[in-house]
């Protein structure tokens, strides 16, 4: 059988075994998240008072798409900014309500590197619009890539022939048609070609960086396939282990074998 772009597949979905080689080009950043009490009010402004304070850190936007593909078994190569922005977030634990968001150093330096060489099953482009990819890189990329190309970016115009993954405010902001665009909607699922993929209803903790734990789903299960129609309620029931957690989610092995079996 053949998928759209005329390669053959077979849809039998097996455990991750480090066979597929994606390319991952993207603007990354470090998600700090400040977990606390917010018990009272300040006596200086009404603004809350965390107390009680412990701190993760995890790796954001392109860095954590890495993460959860290489937990699909993925062979991924990174070009990303060496120097990294930060992301704090303040949670109140008792209601998990983010109180307030700090970003720090949120220009990134373009890209202007040298693309590799090798032979890869999928490049991935995990677009935050903070520089490090200009419009015209992105189309620049998708003309030298021959096989396909996801896309998860925040600009406006971007190339057709790519499947792109955006939620439903960025995709409200296309100009043009897109016959490869998968739109998100939160709990509802996702959308592609005009129909709704249901999505998995859970209780949300978080939903900082479900849409890295989808777009890496949607690639791993494609690979394995060869049907976006096939990946797609995979990336959704991803995308709800993701918003299961608090923080930055990384899938486990656990959660691959649930998605695989």
């Amino acid at each position: 059988m053949q998928n759209q772009f005329g390669f053959l597949i077979d849809k039998e979905i097996t455990q991750p075994q480090g066979q597929f080689k994606v390319l991952l080009i993207g603007d990354s950043c470090i998600d700090y998240y400040v977990y606390g009490q917010c018990n009272r009010l300040s006596p200086e402004a009404p603004v809350p008072v965390l107390t009680d304070l412990r701190k993760e850190e995890s790796n954001g936007m392109a860095l954590n798409v890495r993460d959860n593909l290489e937990a699909f078994g993925i062979n991924v190569n990174t070009i990303t900014n060496t120097i990294f922005p930060t992301k704090t977030r303040f949670v109140d634990e008792k209601s998990n309500q983010q109180i307030m968001r700090l970003d720090e150093n949120d220009t990134i330096e373009p890209f202007d590197g040298i693309l590799p060489d090798d032979d890869y099953d999928a490049m991935v482009i995990s677009d935050y619009n903070k520089g490090f990819l200009s419009e015209e890189k992105i189309f620049e990329l998708c003309e030298w890539f021959k096989k396909p190309v996801f896309i998860d970016s925040k600009k406006s115009v971007l190339p057709r022939q790519c499947f792109l993954k955006l939620n439903d405010w960025e995709a409200q902001k296309l100009e043009g048609d897109y016959p490869f665009l998968i739109v998100t909607k939160g709990s509802e699922g996702a959308v592609f070609k005009n129909k709704m993929y249901p999505g998995v209803k859970v209780p949300v903790f978080d939903v900082a960086g479900a849409g890295d734990t989808f777009l890496s789903a949607l690639v791993y299960f494609y690979l394995s396939t060869g049907f976006m129609e096939t990946a797609i309620p995979y990336a959704n029931k991803a995308a709800a282990m993701a918003v299961s957690h608090s923080g930055t989610y990384v899938l486990t092995q656990s959660d691959i074998d649930d998605l695989c079996n």
